[in-house]
């Protein structure tokens, strides 16, 4: 499927060049940088750069709204343009939009990426004879609703695994399957080694849909692990954790559903989740391209292991063998918010879309690499837009269908019709992303 933008992309194209276009005056500054997999890593930087303005301008059809509201909508986009050297290294120009860091979003499920890459972090660590991906994991209760597993209907031999949790997670971004590697995890685990990696403002210290106390959240369930023959090969204890949690004072909105009843206040943020746009797209780099970031935020995984994650970030739901999805419920672009926003539509057998999305509390987020293996070309692209209209959470009136899902599939094809009609003195070779899914 090919998306033709108007011809009004020339006349844009013309004055950008010239810099007859200016920046917007509502204060959505991009920043830029610059990095390559050798030698100076990337680092975000506050350069001004309207380069996205500039694209979005080109297209009021799509994203007039966006332009006009300015704020409203909380927009932030991070596009990465990627060049390659003569021996195929990446080089990055990145182009940021509305980024701030002082502005809170809900990053819904896409904190369950930095979870499934310290799940498989955390089995390397412990360098325990036999122990892996794929041994099976049994979790034990911990209390009434921190209940436990020990099989795994939709895994094909029924064992619950590390391996199986992180395919779940990335073909239909599963709950539980969430839950159960935080478990594994534990809350001090996870926060205390991103914050050594770098992310100090992420934050993540509470399950997904599932309503618990703060204390039952920093319960984390005692996790065995066995071989296949059922000889036991490690057990990680119950946990307490003792995190002490950022101060923050988010407050939302005019007001939210509690129970049946509407309560006119801001609603609380403050100890929900917390994932930078910024950090979200690193940690998508960083599965794509380890080498071109800095060490410290690199994860500590082997060559099999990013290939696991990149063979499933891709793969679609009907390619899957286990779990085995009914494909009218999990459509082949159920989340590939970026260029297919909610289409039920044929995908492009050429494209492939390495990504991670959330939704929730009218916030909707990716971040995703994409590659056309067809057309050689590749780029990545992140962002996030409100989609609550009316201020009011939990009423489930959410603007995804009208606003959301078609900013993100406009987006994403903006930026492939850009890729497509760029020059590149480097035809990049994609074969590393290439997979046999079935």
């Amino acid at each position: 499927m090919e998306y033709r933008l108007p011809n009004l992309l020339k006349w844009t194209f013309g004055l950008f060049f010239a810099g007859l276009i200016s920046i917007p005056s509502s204060g959505q500054v991009a920043h830029s940088e610059k990095g390559s997999g050798k030698g100076k890593k990337s680092t975000i930087q506050n350069v001004p750069d309207s380069f996205i303005y500039k694209l979005l301008a080109s297209y009021p059809q799509y994203f007039s709204p966006v332009l006009n509201k300015g704020n409203g909508l909380q927009v932030q986009i991070i596009y990465s343009r990627i060049d390659r050297d003569k021996k195929n290294r990446p080089v990055f120009t990145d182009h940021f939009w509305g980024i701030d860091t002082g502005q809170y979003f809900y990053p819904a499920s896409t904190v369950k990426l930095p979870i499934a890459l310290l799940a498989l972090q955390r089995l390397n660590e412990l360098k325990i004879a036999g122990l892996d991906l794929n041994s099976t994991m049994r979790t034990l209760p911990a209390g009434e609703k921190l209940t436990g597993v020990s099989n795994d209907p939709s895994a094909v031999d029924g064992r619950p695994s590390i391996a199986h949790y992180i395919r779940k997670i990335l073909l239909v971004s599963d709950n539980d399957a969430f839950n159960r590697l935080y478990e594994f995890l534990g809350q001090e685990y996870i926060n205390n080694t991103l914050r050594k990696m770098g992310y100090v403002h992420t934050e993540i210290i509470h399950r997904l849909n599932i309503s618990l106390t703060e204390a039952e959240n920093r319960t984390a369930n005692a996790v065995q692990f066995f071989d296949s023959s059922g000889k036991l090969l490690y057990t990680k204890p119950e946990e307490k954790s003792r995190l002490a949690y950022q101060a923050r004072n988010t407050r939302l909105g005019k007001g939210f559903i509690r129970g049946d009843q509407l309560v006119n206040e801001p609603f609380d943020f403050s100890q929900k989740n917390r994932l930078l746009l910024t950090d979200l797209h690193s940690m998508v780099r960083s599965i794509l391209f380890p080498e071109s970031m800095p060490k410290e935020k690199r994860f500590t995984l082997t060559p099999a292991d990013y290939a696991f994650l990149r063979r499933y970030m891709s793969m679609l739901p009907a390619e899957s063998t286990s779990p085995v999805y009914d494909t009218t419920a999990y459509w082949d672009n159920y989340v590939k918010f970026v260029y297919y926003g909610s289409e039920k539509t044929k995908p492009d057998p050429a494209i492939r879309i390495f990504n991670k999305v959330g939704d929730a509390y009218g916030f909707l987020i990716d971040a995703a690499y994409v590659a056309d293996f067809s057309r050689q070309i590749e780029f990545m692209l992140s962002a996030v837009i409100y989609c609550n209209s009316d201020g009011i959470f939990n009423d489930d009136a959410y603007d995804y269908d009208t606003v959301g899902f078609p900013f993100l599939k406009h987006l994403g094809r903006m930026i492939y019709e850009y890729e497509l009609k760029r020059p590149r003195k480097k035809i990049p070779d994609l074969s590393a992303f290439q997979f046999q899914y079935r």
